[in-house]
């Protein structure tokens, strides 16, 4: 079982994830100061083929801190989760967490808040066979020194809630590995210029490591597995500040800050190699490697905490996009009508007004010419025979004003039966013309004299004559 860390210095500033896997050629890699924000992990990012990703960002600054962890398809974890505390614990958390008693929850919101920490929990076969889990701590721990006084995450606030998250997984059963980047050369043969010895070695940072890991005396319940197999080899260093390129490197001014830890039992009896790639350039730190005997269980799915390859960001989403290309339409197909805008709902009265003349106005002719003009009928009554009756009547009206007289009921009527019973026999829907003809109409109507209305006799019974706009509808 192949692991790796490496401190990456921003994720997206280098060649990507691919090939750092395929370079590291590990089942687990673990990343940190990945400087991600979560509507930047997209799928050039997050999805490398073989592998399953989980990623935690920091939540209070922009391009900060930072942690992923890449799982190889055979070392599918079960479980994973954000954070240290639990409090970012999402379905298939894999508990064992610590006692809240000495954080407050506020304190553990912000020790989680920083996107430092990645847990995974995998099923592992021990080289004798056993079944077992192993849990993978993926942490960048907060720098202490002079530049970062009043740091919001305290350095020794993380380092103690990170002990009790890894005691508490080991009382538990199954093993841990802490990997990741430290901040923290433990002794003077891990730093290039370790000063004053007692100053050195009196750093909490330091005191908190020597408890926690086993050699020179201490028990401890973890072990540097890279001290293990290479226990004086001096000028080992896997981070130099000034820069990346190979004349630092050269120069060999650095410190050992970035640590695979194993606990005790799993060091001494399956590590099987380990070691520094001072070589592999991209960052100001270089990998660092872990081997142990046995082999991973992977799960048959991955936990929920894995990145799918849909983009976390809602700006694909919201981002405008273009008209939509129109479907053709088929050959002889019928053209769409545009909707039919409705009057404004000022006054109800004029929409259902009456769109023609009033049955009153018009008599029987006038009822019956209105229900075909509203659409009982759907066929156009011929037009020579329309003609010829409305000739008829408008003979009859000569006469009755060449004498003074207004036409009588009885005579509009007959006529305007004989309009309706050509109308009933056509076949068609009135047209233009023969709307016009009822307008025509309304000369019948008209009064000697200057009166814009039918007599009281034209109307029959009626109390008041149809105004002159109803007329002209």
């Amino acid at each position: 079982m192949r692991l790796a860390t490496w401190n990456v210095n921003g994720l997206r500033a280098g060649p990507g994830p691919g090939p750092i896997l395929a370079a590291l050629d590990a089942h687990v890699v673990c990343l940190q100061e990945t400087r991600l924000t979560r509507d930047q992990l997209d799928d050039s990012l997050t999805q490398v083929e073989g592998y399953t990703s989980y990623f935690s960002c920091c939540r209070t600054r922009l391009g900060y801190s930072g942690v992923a962890t890449f799982c190889r398809a055979e070392a599918t974890p079960e479980a994973a989760e954000e954070g240290l505390s639990g409090l970012l614990a999402g379905p298939g958390a894999m508990g064992s967490y610590v006692d809240s008693g000495s954080f407050s929850p506020e304190e553990l919101a912000v020790l989680d808040s920083e996107g430092r920490a990645l847990v995974t929990h995998h099923r592992i076969r021990m080289p004798w066979g056993a079944e077992t889990m192993l849990t993978v701590l993926n942490v960048y721990c907060p720098h202490a020194g002079p530049r970062q006084p009043l740091h919001p995450v305290p350095q020794h606030r993380f380092l103690q809630l990170l002990r009790n998250r890894a005691l508490s997984l080991l009382h538990h059963g199954g093993h841990v590995v802490i990997m990741g980047d430290l901040n923290i050369a433990h002794r003077p043969i891990d730093h290039c210029q370790p000063g004053d010895p007692e100053a050195f070695a009196a750093n909490p940072a330091r005191c908190w490591l020597d408890e926690l890991l086993s050699g020179d005396g201490s028990g401890g319940p973890f072990v540097d597995t890279f001290r293990l197999r290479h226990p004086g080899q001096r000028q080992a260093f896997s981070c130099w500040r000034g820069g990346t390129g190979l004349g630092v490197r050269a120069a060999n001014q650095g410190t050992r800050l970035d640590y695979i830890l194993a606990d005790r039992v799993l060091a001494l009896g399956a590590l099987a190699g380990a070691s520094l790639l001072p070589s592999v350039l991209g960052s100001d730190h270089c990998p660092v490697l872990a081997q142990l005997g046995g082999a991973f269980v992977p799960a048959p799915h991955p936990p929920a905490l894995a990145t799918r390859r849909t983009q976390l960001s809602l700006h694909p989403f919201l981002a405008p996009r273009g008209p939509p290309t129109p479907l053709p339409s088929p050959s002889g197909a019928r053209k769409r009508l545009a909707p039919t805008r409705l009057p404004q709902m000022g006054d109800l009265r004029q929409y259902f007004k009456v769109k023609g003349p009033s049955p009153d106005a018009l008599g029987d002719c006038g009822e019956k010419l209105s229900r075909y003009a509203l659409g009982q009928k759907q066929q156009e009554p011929p037009h020579d025979a329309t003609v010829q009756s409305l000739k008829e009547m408008e003979v009859a009206q000569t006469g009755l004003e060449q004498n003074n007289q207004e036409p009588s009921q009885h005579a509009l009527g007959k006529h305007g039966q004989g309009i309706a019973q050509h109308a009933k026999g056509s076949r068609g829907q009135m047209t233009t013309q023969h709307s016009l003809g009822l307008r025509d109409l309304r000369r019948y109507f008209k009064v000697e004299g200057g009166a814009t209305g039918p007599s009281q006799h034209a109307v029959g019974q009626h109390r008041q004559a149809p105004s002159q706009k109803t007329l002209a509808l």
